[in-house]
């Protein structure tokens, strides 16, 4: 099942969006095999409820002796593509850089994932989502004049510019490799990942109409129109009632007909619009504005908490995240209508499928016997 079968990746394991373009891409079909430490990698999780390493099976490879390093090549010799998410550097010291695999596999796309890419003043420095994203402008534009910049958790440094720009880049690279029959370095860095998700508040900014401080402007909480409100409850929802169908539908559903509320876009009214929202929306609960509004075309949503992800009806529908033993994720996106994506199997533990890899991608018996006895090969604990 989906749109990827037949693909095989080779994944170094890691954290965050290395793990996450993987996820994405096992999701879609591809067979992907992890090379695990010794004893997991602890910050990355080493049981089911660890998700982001949901779809792929795992081998543990001491990649500190010759031998393990000679294992992975004859793994990644198989695959159409390779990930990784080291500092630069760290591969090839390793045994396992880009023209070492190219060299065992021609036809190899070579993911690499970092924060500030391979090259550059920053590119062996330390770095985590908050700094990419102060680099890329992100950062900078969210928030407001009393908290400052406000992290918007680590979505678009490390999920959104990073591992899904990744899985893209890697869908790109196997794509091309089959036409031209040559594999090549991709070098994604969330950095420009972020930069690149930010085209379309640069082009506001290119066309006059993004020219105010952070959290002064229109998709920022600036405006009225756009934005959270706290309910009688404590509670939030949202709003984003930018076009003047969904703006005047939202005056005649909470009555708004003085003549401020004929200033949508009076910048200089927003501070006040925003007072007598506020207001109103003080005077019920969530699920009272909920029933209100919910259905309507005032783009509306009630704020939801990380338990109530699988309550709401839309997302019930949908089954838009799904529980299995008691961890919550997302099910797979995007949806196809001829080879819908799925997830292929839990997560699994470090080296759990060490005989069953090895045995599938063409060692023999006496091969992973060997691996075993010196150490290279690790089980589970």
């Amino acid at each position: 099942m989906g749109p990827l079968k037949g693909i095989k990746i080779v994944e170094m394991v890691g954290i965050g969006p290395a793990p996450h373009c993987c996820m994405i891409l096992s999701d879609m079909g591809a067979e992907i095999i992890r090379i695990d430490r010794p004893g997991g990698n602890k910050v990355g999780g080493t049981n089911e409820a660890a998700i982001l390493n949901r779809g792929r099976k795992s081998i543990a490879l001491d990649l500190k002796t010759s031998e393990g390093v000679t294992t992975s090549r004859r793994l990644i010799q198989k695959a159409d593509a390779v990930v990784e998410g080291f500092r630069p550097g760290v591969m090839e010291r390793l045994g396992l850089a880009p023209e070492v695999c190219l060299k065992d596999n021609e036809k190899l796309v070579f993911g690499r994932m970092t924060g500030w890419g391979q090259d550059g003043p920053l590119s062996k420095v330390a770095g985590h989502d908050i700094n990419y994203i102060a680099l890329a402008g992100a950062l900078g534009a969210i928030g407001d004049k009393e908290r400052g910049p406000v992290p918007p958790l680590n979505l678009i440094g490390d999920f959104g510019g990073g591992g899904m720009m990744l899985a893209f880049g890697i869908v790109c690279g196997i794509l091309e490799s089959r036409m031209s029959g040559k594999g090549q370095v991709i070098d994604a860095s969330m950095l420009e990942g972020s930069a690149l998700l930010m085209a379309g508040i640069l082009m506001a900014k290119n066309t006059g109409t993004w020219d105010h401080p952070r959290g002064e402007n229109w998709l920022d909480g600036g405006a009225a129109f756009y934005g959270t409100y706290q309910c009688a409850d404590d509670e939030w929802i949202c709003i984003g009632s930018l076009e003047p169908q969904f703006y005047n539908l939202l005056r005649e559903t909470l009555k708004l007909k003085e003549p401020i509320w004929d200033r949508q876009w009076d910048h200089d009214s927003w501070p006040e619009q925003k007072r007598l929202l506020s207001k109103k929306f003080k005077k019920k609960t969530r699920s009272e504005w909920t029933s209100i509004m919910g259905e309507l075309d005032i783009c509306f949503a009630p704020v939801l908490n990380l338990d109530e992800l699988m309550d709401h009806p839309h997302n019930k529908a949908r089954s838009v995240f799904i529980e299995t033993d008691g961890n919550i994720q997302p099910s797979p996106a995007p949806r196809f209508s001829r080879t819908p994506g799925q997830i292929q199997h839990r997560a699994v533990k470090p080296g759990e499928n060490n005989d069953e890899i090895l045995k599938k991608w063409g060692f023999t018996e006496l091969e992973i016997e060997n691996l075993r006895n010196n150490s290279i090969l690790h089980d589970p604990n």
